[in-house]
């Protein structure tokens, strides 16, 4: 997870060793069915050797998370957004090759848009959705989802301290090598209230672009940016105008 975007692609294995291929998809391509079965059928061969049975075969199991409408031809399909594909007989659906192959698809902003999910699926789509509105994730009763917005918290919090320490370092080279020069040059006091005001534009920058991303609270992006809590409050306000 980096900055304000979630990417998500992952292989998993179950305890009776069916794989899973999950991916979050927020790019429409042209030949997207094409391509979801070749990784998904890649998914199956790759399970055996050579030499090995055939019921040594478990699942292989798409779940694409589609943060796009991709099925709109009619009524019908505008009204789904929870999909399920598999091998089954066209003029007897209720006759299955099996199901070592199949893809599930959630269309996030349809399902989001007409709420057809309940339970564990809709908080997940909500938190899939609208994990930037804290306001909306307070409400979230379901305590999986609760500890993955915490994690989400955290990651983007320490990714923002390294940043900051980078930047903190460079400034204290940055400001030691002008005052070096300064004093070189006899106008030490002024490159000082130079540096100071530098220093203070950074910080509300870095303030600024916390706010944003409407995670952190107002004492961790003080803590974050160097400034005070007051000081943050003010820039929060200074933007809803």
């Amino acid at each position: 997870m980096t900055g304000k975007y979630i990417i998500l692609d992952v292989l998993a294995q179950d305890a009776e060793n069916n794989r899973y291929n999950i991916e979050m998809q927020v790019r429409r391509y042209n030949a997207w069915g094409k391509r979801s079965a070749y990784y998904l059928a890649r998914m199956l061969s790759e399970q055996l050797d050579a030499g090995m049975d055939y019921a040594k075969l478990q699942a292989a199991v798409g779940i694409h998370l589609l943060d796009f409408d991709l099925f709109m031809d009619n009524e019908a399909q505008r009204q789904q957004a929870v999909w399920r594909f598999e091998m089954r007989d066209e003029q007897q659906p209720d006759v299955r090759l099996g199901n070592e192959l199949q893809v599930n698809l959630i269309e996030l902003k349809k399902a989001d848009r007409l709420e057809l999910s309940s339970g564990s699926l809709r908080f997940w789509i909500e938190f899939l959705e609208h994990w930037q509105s804290l306001v909306q994730m307070v409400d979230i009763p379901y305590e999986p989802v609760k500890k993955a917005m915490e994690r989400l918290k955290m990651i983007s919090a320490d990714e923002e301290e390294r940043r900051l320490a980078f930047v903190r370092q460079r400034a204290m080279h940055d400001e030691a090598t002008l005052l070096k020069e300064a004093r070189e040059g006899g106008f030490e006091q002024g490159i000082e209230q130079g540096i100071e005001k530098g220093r203070q534009a950074q910080m509300r920058e870095t303030a600024l672009n916390l706010i944003s991303m409407n995670v952190l609270t107002d004492a961790q992006i003080a803590q974050a940016s160097g400034l005070s809590e007051s000081e943050v409050m003010t820039l929060r306000d200074d933007g809803k105008h």
